[in-house]
């Protein structure tokens, strides 16, 4: 490649990476996020059941996709 082809992909290469480098989260912006309807999850309650069932099945049938687990249930 020559050397002018080179420098030019080098520079969008640098602007791309550049681009996201000012995202952020300001102080000011924070009371937005921590509000309820921002949560990753809409019930906490169920998230945590469905993380004990993945966990228990996981070790010996290999998680969420089968059926039956390590806990001997079906």
């Amino acid at each position: 490649m020559p050397f002018q082809v080179r420098k030019l992909l080098l520079v969008i290469v640098v602007l791309h990476v550049s681009a996201c480098s000012s995202l952020g989260v300001k102080p000011w912006e924070r009371n937005l996020l921590a509000k309820k309807q921002m949560a990753l999850t809409s019930s906490p309650i169920n998230a945590a059941l469905d993380d004990h069932i993945y966990f228990s099945k996981e070790a010996s049938s290999g998680g969420r996709g089968f059926a039956g687990g390590g806990c001997g249930c079906n």
